[in-house]
């Protein structure tokens, strides 16, 4: 159903969030959908921080049994209201905000599971205090959550230009015993599917080394024991892909130009060129779940919160990412 929302999860309640959730329904965003936007999170909160960062948009809380026939309206933020104590409009993040992160994703997950939410994005969260060291990301996350199947793949997503990092989180000294030819497959065929389903299009894609130079001491490097056979494999399932580059001379910009993806080894080889060259302008898909998750591509931000003085650029781009989505 084309009036199925679009679910935005509040995420860490310390953050810069609710700024540029504010900041994108001022430029009217949401209007521009063809699917309406409904919020979970505390009333509440958004109407404090609200109030202090100055802003006027109205606010209505709904009803969750009412949601099936209900009509949504684009230009009011609608929320499903999660109650949360606290004593500051922002305070320092802590382990207090954990479990209100966690019952506005059961709702989220729920929702979707029943097929009465077409997606999901959520603001940022602190890995530390929310994850706890049990998951490596909010990828693994919901992966876990909704008992996927198919292993779940990083994709930060520009409409010229995205990466794709085989292992996310993962300490440095962990990345090479966690390298496998199968999660190199996995990764490279969710995304190889999600531009044919939704772009009609066969993607190129470029691999990186995982060693400078795509050079390694040792006897058998990484890029001849896990790369190269699984770029074999791939090439046979007739997905276009060329490698392995070496890293510090891939981001050039006919190579931009040239490719559509680029699938490093670790997090920070392509996250690092990536923020780089698009600053907010990138999303955060994660592909491999029973529907489609954003997040804009930033984080908490402590420094700037309360300021007024954010780039609401990647949740918009977040947003409007859902109007090439049927």
């Amino acid at each position: 159903m084309i009036n199925n929302p679009i679910l935005i999860v509040h995420g860490e309640p310390n953050s810069i969030f609710s700024e540029i959730l504010f900041k994108s329904y001022k430029k009217k965003i949401a209007e521009k959908l063809n699917r309406p936007i409904l919020i979970i999170g505390s009333v509440d909160l958004l109407k404090s921080q609200m109030k202090l960062l100055k802003y006027s948009i109205k606010i209505k809380s709904i009803n969750l049994k009412n949601l099936k026939n209900l009509k949504l309206n684009k230009k009011i933020i609608n929320v499903i209201d999660v109650k949360y104590s606290y004593k500051k409009t922002f305070d320092k993040v802590s382990e207090n905000s954990s479990i209100y992160i966690g019952k506005c994703f059961s709702i989220a997950i729920k929702l979707l599971k029943k097929k009465t939410a077409f997606g999901l994005i959520n603001g940022p969260i602190s890995k530390k205090y929310f994850l706890k060291k049990k998951y490596l990301g909010i990828t693994e996350y919901l992966a876990k959550k909704t008992i996927s199947k198919q292993k779940p793949t990083m994709l930060i997503y520009n409409s010229s230009f995205s990466v794709c990092p085989i292992t996310t989180h993962l300490p440095l000294k962990k990345v090479s015993k966690n390298l496998t030819k199968e999660k190199i497959i996995n990764d490279i065929k969710n995304i190889n599917n999600f531009y044919k389903n939704n772009y009609k299009i066969k993607p190129k894609f470029a691999i990186l080394g995982l060693n400078p130079h795509c050079e390694s001491i040792e006897k058998v490097s990484e890029e001849e024991r896990i790369i190269k056979p699984a770029m074999k494999y791939l090439k046979k399932n007739k997905i276009f892909i060329k490698g392995p580059f070496s890293a510090d001379t891939f981001f050039s910009k006919q190579n931009l130009i040239d490719y559509d993806v680029c699938v490093g080894m670790y997090h920070d080889q392509v996250l690092t060129p990536m923020k780089t060259i698009f600053n907010f302008d990138a999303i955060n898909l994660t592909l491999g779940l029973p529907f489609l998750r954003v997040s804009p591509d930033h984080g908490i931000n402590s420094p700037m919160i309360g300021k007024n003085k954010s780039n609401p650029q990647s949740l918009i781009s977040s947003i409007k990412f859902f109007k090439k989505i049927k």
